[in-house]
This record gives structure tokens, sequence and C-alpha cells, in this order.
């Protein structure tokens, strides 16, 4: 059961990866929505291949003073069908190596129609391996020194939000402000498009959650069921026609926006948690919205 579960939500976090590309494809101007694509979609076939490589041992290899693990497990070496956990190893590689995918992804949002294709895939890759993995092994990997500290992020938000987060904001303060900002501001070219990849993620969530606990059934069902209510009550206070000066973040902007600050302790609380910070990511995608 375990592994049925894990082979599911591993298909659903891979799904996220078109699902973002959707996302941001919708909010760019139409002549940019094929590269926005392709950052999405290259991040999944860069990071896969990188992660295969060396990603998965920098991550969950021997401990190296807790900051990076040994290449043992480089090239796949050691990583089969016999048992990690409750799961074959092979396919807690391949869960994880969508979490690895899917982050740089995230940052791509910052720099959208504003960097030369190959200057991503060498950020992509470069990035993947310096930041993302060893960040992975000092959080999630046994030896990890942010572990043995009692750090908790039971589902990628230090790891994959906080990470993704401030390289956005690097990457975005580096590449400066878009041309014309803030005299015109800048409108999605498909709405429709940007809110069927905000639906798509949210439905990778439920995966993205619950596969951290594939052993624990009482922690599955908490995780997955809180899925849903973070999202929503962030989404639910911007229900309203936008204003002309647009005051009020869209839902789907408020609502991608609580997935990073709920994730890490997503075992830990009840899904009714979820409703009582609402404002919480509702105020905090506006500056968001202003700083990209």
């Amino acid at each position: 059961a375990d592994t049925a579960w894990l082979l599911v939500a591993t298909a659903q976090v891979m799904l996220m990866v078109p699902a973002l590309a959707l996302f941001y494809g919708g909010m760019v101007h139409s002549k940019n929505v094929l590269s926005t694509f392709m950052h999405s979609f290259f991040a999944l076939a860069l990071v896969t291949v990188q992660w295969v490589l060396v990603g998965y041992s920098l991550a969950f290899g021997r401990s190296h003073f807790g900051l990076w693990g040994g290449l043992e497990l480089a090239f796949g070496q050691g990583v089969g069908a016999e048992a990690h956990g409750s799961v074959p190893h092979l396919l807690f590689m391949a869960y994880q190596g969508m979490f690895a995918a899917i982050t740089p992804a995230l940052i791509s949002g910052a720099f959208a129609e504003r960097m030369k294709f190959s200057t991503f895939c060498v950020f992509t890759v470069s990035w993947s391996t310096l930041v993302y993995d060893p960040l992975a092994h000092w959080v999630w990997a046994s030896d990890g020194w942010l572990l043995r500290l009692g750090a908790q992020d039971f589902a990628g938000g230090t790891v994959v939000h906080l990470s993704s987060g401030l390289a956005a904001l690097v990457v975005a303060g580096r590449l400066g402000k878009r041309l014309g900002y803030p005299q015109s501001r800048h409108q999605p070219h498909d709405v429709t498009m940007a809110c069927l990849g905000g639906g798509l993620l949210w439905f990778g969530w439920f995966g993205f959650n619950g596969g951290a606990a594939p052993a624990a059934a009482a922690a599955w069902v908490l995780t997955t069921a809180s899925a849903a209510s973070p999202s929503a009550a962030s989404a639910a206070p911007p229900l309203k026609p936008n204003q002309p000066n647009h005051s009020s973040p869209p839902p789907r902007q408020a609502m991608v926006t609580s997935w990073g600050w709920w994730r890490p302790g997503a075992s830990a609380r009840s899904p009714c948690w979820g409703w009582s910070p609402a404002w919480w990511p509702a105020w905090s995608a506006s500056p968001r919205r202003r700083a990209l």
C-alpha cells in the first residue's frame, strides 16, 4: 500500500511541473509563453538527470559533517528495489527527485521573459547542485546539522519554498525593475491558463504533502486533508473583482502563497489551523506581487 501510494504521489508532484508552466505561462506576454513553458519542462529534464548523477547522493548520501552527502550513491549506485523504510529505495529517490525538479522551476517565475535560455540552463544545474542538494541534506538527511538541531520541514516549506523564494528574490533584485514599472503594470495575457495551472498545482499538492508520510496512516490522512484548507482560506479573502488600482491580489496568487508557510508542520497541525491565519497569505501575496 505504501509503495502504491508513493507511486501516485510521485506522479502528482511531477504533474505540478506542467501545471506551473500553465500558471506562469498565463501571466506573461503572449509572445513569451513558449519560453516560459520551456523553463519548467527543461528544469524537469535537467534536474532529473542531475539528480540521478550526483544530486541524490549529495542530498541523501553518507553525511560529511552534517553539511553534504558523499558520492557513494552517485549514478544510482546502490539504489534499487531494496527497501528504504517501507518503500523501494528507487521509488524514494524518484519521489525526492520530483521535489528537486520543481524547485528551480518555481524560481523561473522571477525572471520570466528576462533571461537567456542558455543562462537559465546553467543556473538551474548549478543552483540545484550547490544550493538545493546541500540544503536537502541539512534538513532531511538523518545526520543533517539542521535536523539535529530540531528543524522540522515535513513537506518542503524550507527546502523547496524558502530556498526558491530567496533565490527568486536575489535574481529579481539583480535584474532590476521591468521596463516601465510601476507606471505601466503588466497584465496576464490569459487568466484562464493561469487559473487552470493553479488548480492543477492544488491537485498536485495532495501528493506533495501526503507522499511525505507513506508509512504513517495518521500523518498521511492529516497532511492530505490539510492540503485543502490553507489554499481555500488564502484564496477566499480576495475573491472579489479586482479593483482598477490592483489593490487586491488575485485569488490564484494568494492561493499559491499559502503553500510555503503551511508545509513544514503539515503533519503536526489540524486542517482547522489552515483557516485561522487566512489574512496572512492574502496579505503576503500583495508585496510579493509588487516585488516581482
